[in-house]
């Protein structure tokens, strides 16, 4: 005689939530920051012609075929409505000599783009010099979740240089690691 065991599930599973967090968000903030990651530098051209970026690590693929990234931003970024609107915006990863230009795009009241050297992308998007990486994405989709919205792109043209060392960002410090 064989048996066949069906999984099941109870009406009281479906409805589970999370429970309530254990920890505050200093402490999630930190072990977060234990996850090492590289540097981008997310980049739209507004409708007025104005130029926005900003820095991001929360960066990383989605699917090969069709070719997706995402990456989110806060909800109460001032750059949110340019990005929300906007048909395209760039990913550029960053090198490892541009720390100083992610702290320049991480930072509030300053000229995020004096003296920066970019090239507009097929869509407009600025493409920033030096980059390791850059990826020129289609606003695909968009998700709210939390305080933060998940954008999703798919890639219509990317670049790269093969011999760029990153730049990386662990524990709240930047590091330019190179192959051992």
């Amino acid at each position: 005689m064989r048996f066949r065991y069906i999984a099941t599930m109870s009406v009281a599973s479906t409805e589970r939530r999370a429970q309530a967090p254990s920890f505050t968000p200093t402490e999630f903030r930190a072990a977060l920051g234990m996850f090492a990651t590289g540097v981008t530098i997310v980049t739209a051209r507004a409708a007025n012609g104005k130029l926005v970026g900003l820095t991001a690590n929360s960066f990383n693929s989605v699917s090969l075929s069709p070719p997706l990234v995402l990456w989110s931003l806060a909800r109460a970024a001032g750059s949110m409505a340019v990005f929300s609107a906007g048909s395209h915006y760039a990913i550029n990863v960053l090198a490892a000599d541009q720390q100083a230009l992610a702290q320049r795009f991480a930072a509030k009241g300053v000229d995020r783009w004096a003296d920066v050297v970019h090239s507009p992308g097929v869509a407009g998007a600025p493409l920033l010099a030096g980059a390791a990486a850059t990826f020129e994405c289609y606003n695909r989709s968009r998700y709210e979740e939390g305080d933060h919205v998940i954008f999703v792109g798919e890639v219509e043209r990317c670049t790269h240089r093969p011999d760029a060392s990153p730049l990386l960002f662990h524990g709240g410090k930047f590091y330019a690691e190179h192959p051992l």
